[in-house]
Parts: structure tokens; C-alpha cells; sequence
């Protein structure tokens, strides 16, 4: 506590600039030393509105053949991918069914009575427990060896700014949504905002290490002794920044195009700088967990940019034998795997720090919905699609359920941290244990 006190009284006495003093009082707590056991990541993809099954799923279960329309620009990471055809939300009570598939997706428990009004049955508000990203956040960060700055980020591309049951997916508990950060400049300054303070400091503590010489011999002992402890000091910052440099070498702070707005004609723009940003956090291990959602329950993206005008919601009510709906559909779930082939392309192309393969050997994305069907609002077949090594499932397969809960796998994936959950957001659903087959 001493050493605290001193480096508030010195950091005060130096004047060093106000932005850069949270800087200097905090940086031991700011990055954290590559560790030599495996570093296991995650990430979380959502995407609204079902899917068109016969352009999704695979037809049979075992090795994946020649994927479908609306997953083939999967087919370079095939060997590392899983469908999961069969998982079901069951979650029931208050809530539409958009509402429940959102809310309920990564908790796997009902909502709380509320007032926000679907567009049918009850009303209702928000989760009532945890979601599973943060709980695999929570166990990690408990751990010195796996705890990082920030332990998750949660991202999104054209979320709206209003708050409710069908915007928010990730929860740090009941009734505790989690807003995600949709503009790359915002994300870019939480990841990054401090690098022109640490730039200051290391020039302050040259200047530091030489008054420190000056004064030296001309102090008495008990003076001598403080300036040797803030010497200690200034040493130990020195050290800090070096290994915060280290820890970041070979992913440089990455350079972000200005000026892209925040409108639905740019979305692919403000995907690609999201999913560059997330790919640059786990190379810093800044967090270990991390989640994209496009858009949100009940999403109206017009996707100009494939060709349809349409607003995403309004062409998934549309009947199955509406031909020209349906190849909208497709296409738009094929460009969100596009998106998630791109972020598998870039963690595989990103080398592991330290060694250990690359960073997609070492993480599991999770691409989901809130619902199975569109037109249908059914929380049956759930779109589970998984890519990477992160979990050491077994990849190159299409697996086949019985409307198996989906509580289950939200317990497989805790599981495959070390954490051995006994239930999930609803124990009703969790009975049977973690979902089987996976490995």
C-alpha cells in the first residue's frame, strides 16, 4: 500500500499530463503475460429471422458432402466445421417467439413478465439469468493464467440504439442485458484508445530516470531511500510497457478506413472492421470471449448490395412457395456465412502467439438464430453451425438431434472450458447433461 501511496504522490508531483495519470496508476492491470497453456477461445455469432431449411441443412448425417447454397462459402473450413441439426430451443412462458429466441438463445431460461409487447401472445422483459458467454467469461477471469483485460467483447454491426427484448442476446445476469458496441471507431477506442498515453509515458519515464540521477547524490538517506523506491518504480513500469509491446507483436494496432457511417447500406463495411477488430483482440489477448450480432430479432436489413430490396423480417414471413422470397432468404444467409467464413479466414491466417497453431485451431465460432423457420416462428431446429478447434470438437460432420434442448449445448460448451457446469438457465432442460457426440 505504501508503494501505492507513492506512486499517486509521484505521478501528482511529476505533473504528468491528466491523460495520461489513469495510465500510469493502472497499467499493471492493463495486459497480461502470454501463458504457455493452451489459450482456448470463443465466439458467438447471431443472425435473425430462420433460415430456408432445404438451401441450410445438410441431408444426411456424417461426413459433410458438398455443403448447401446458404453455407457453401464454408467449404475451406469444412474439416473444422459441425452442423447441429435437432437442437431446440425449448424455453416457453412470456414473449413472443422472436423475443423468446433472442432472449432465451445464450441464457437458456424464460423471461420475466414485462411490458414490451410482441407482435403476438404475452408481453415481457428480460432474461432471467446469466448468458453463457458471460459464464465462461466469469470462470475464466477467476483464473490468473487465463484472466485477460477485458475477458469478453461483445460487438455488433447495425444493432438499434433502443433497448429491448428483441435487441440484446448477451446477458451479465438476470434482468443485466448486455449493450454490444456497433461502431468500429467506439470498439477501436476501447481496445486501443490508451496507445498515444502509453507512447507519452515511455518518453516521460526517460525523462524520469535522468532527474532521478541528477538528485541522487545530493539528498540525505531518508531521501535516497524514496527516490530508490520510486527508481523500483520506474524500472518496473519500463517493464510493464515492454511486456505490453511484446504481447502485441505482430498484430499492430490496425489502421481503420474513416468515415464509414453507421447505416445499412455499409454493413458490410462495418462487419468486416468488427470482425478485424475481434481477430486483433484475441491476437493481443485482450479476451477470450468474444460475440458479433447482426442486426437484431425481427431484423429489417435491406441488403441492397446482394439485390434485394426487401427488409430481411418481411421476406421471412413470406410461404415457402414464394420462389422469389425464398432465394432472397438464401441469399442472405449466405452472405452471413460469408461473414463468418471471413472471420474463420482470418483466425486461421493469424499465427498463435507463442506457437500452437493458428488462432482458429484454438477457437470456437458459433453461428446461431432465434429461430429454425421464419414463416413459421418455430424454435425447432435452432441453426447451430460450429467452425474451429477452439473446444476439440470433432469437425467434418453434420450431426442429427431429437429436438434435443438446446440448455444442453450452452452446458457442452462450458464443458469444453474446464467448467463443469451441473445445469444451464433452465435445470428443467438439463437433466441429461451436455450435449453428446460432439467430440
Amino acid at each position: 500500500m505504501a508503494l501505492s501511496r507513492n506512486r499517486r504522490e509521484f505521478v501528482r508531483d511529476l505533473g504528468i499530463s491528466a491523460a495520461a495519470v489513469p495510465f500510469v496508476l493502472n497499467l499493471p492491470g492493463l495486459g497480461f503475460a502470454n501463458q504457455a497453456k493452451r489459450k482456448q477461445r470463443i465466439v458467438f455469432m447471431f443472425s435473425p429471422n430462420g433460415v430456408v431449411p432445404k438451401a441450410f441443412w445438410p441431408d444426411a448425417e456424417g461426413p459433410l458432402g458438398t455443403l448447401k447454397e446458404s453455407l457453401s462459402p464454408l467449404e475451406p473450413f469444412k474439416k473444422q466445421m459441425l452442423t447441429l441439426h435437432g437442437v431446440s430451443d425449448r424455453i416457453r412462458g412470456d414473449g413472443d417467439g422472436h423475443m423468446r429466441g433472442i432472449g432465451c438463445l445464450l441464457t437458456g431460461i424464460e423471461l420475466f413478465p414485462g411490458n414490451i409487447q410482441g407482435g403476438s401472445d404475452t408481453p415481457a422483459g428480460w432474461a432471467k439469468g446469466i448468458s453463457i458467454d458471460q459464464e465462461i467469461k466469469n470462470f475464466l477471469q477467476k483464473d490468473a493464467s487465463t484472466r485477460t483485460r477485458f475477458g469478453s467483447l461483445e460487438t455488433g454491426v447495425m444493432v438499434p440504439e433502443r433497448a429491448d427484448t428483441w435487441t440484446r442476446w448477451n446477458y451479465a445476469g438476470a434482468n443485466k442485458p448486455i449493450a454490444p458496441i456497433d461502431d468500429p471507431y467506439q470498439l477501436f477506442n476501447k481496445l486501443y484508445g490508451r496507445a498515444k498515453d502509453q507512447e507519452a509515458l515511455a518518453s516521460v519515464l526517460d525523462d524520469i530516470k535522468d532527474d532521478l540521477k541528477k538528485v541522487g547524490g545530493t539528498v540525505s538517506t531518508a531521501d535516497k531511500k524514496l527516490l530508490d523506491e520510486h527508481a523500483a518504480f520506474v524500472r518496473e513500469m519500463e517493464k510493464e510497457l515492454k511486456e505490453q509491446k511484446a504481447a502485441t507483436a505482430g498484430h499492430a494496432v490496425p489502421k481503420l478506413d474513416p468515415g464509414v457511417r453507421r447505416d445499412n447500406d455499409n454493413m458490410p463495411k462495418i462487419s468486416k472492421l468488427q470482425i478485424d477488430l475481434i481477430v486483433n483482440s484475441f491476437a493481443a489477448d485482450f479476451n477470450r470471449v468474444a460475440s458479433i450480432q447482426y442486426t437484431n430479432s425481427v431484423g429489417m436489413a435491406r441488403m441492397k448490395w446482394l439485390g434485394v430490396e426487401e427488409g430481411h423480417h418481411t421476406l421471412s414471413h413470406e410461404p415457402d412457395s414464394n420462389e422469389k422470397a425464398q432465394e432472397h432468404l438464401t441469399k442472405i444467409n449466405k452472405w452471413f456465412a460469408e461473414q463468418l467464413a471471413y472471420l474463420a479466414k482470418r483466425l486461421s491466417e493469424t499465427p498463435e502467439p507463442g506457437g500452437n497453431g493458428t488462432l482458429l485451431d484454438n477457437t470456437l465460432i458459433v453461428w446461431t438464430n432465434e429461430l429454425g423457420k421464419g414463416n413459421s416462428h418455430t424454435m425447432d431446429n435452432i441453426p447451430f453451425v460450429l467452425v474451429g478447434g477452439g473446444l476439440g470438437f470433432k469437425g467434418g460432420r453434420a450431426l442429427k438431434y431429437n429436438r434435443v434442448a438446446h440448455n444442453r449445448l450452452l452446458m457442452a460448451l462450458a464443458h469444453g472450458f474446464g467448467h463443469h457446469v451441473k445445469t444451464f438457465g433452465n435445470p428443467g432442460f438439463c437433466a441429461d447433461g451436455p450435449l453428446t457426440g460432439l467430440v
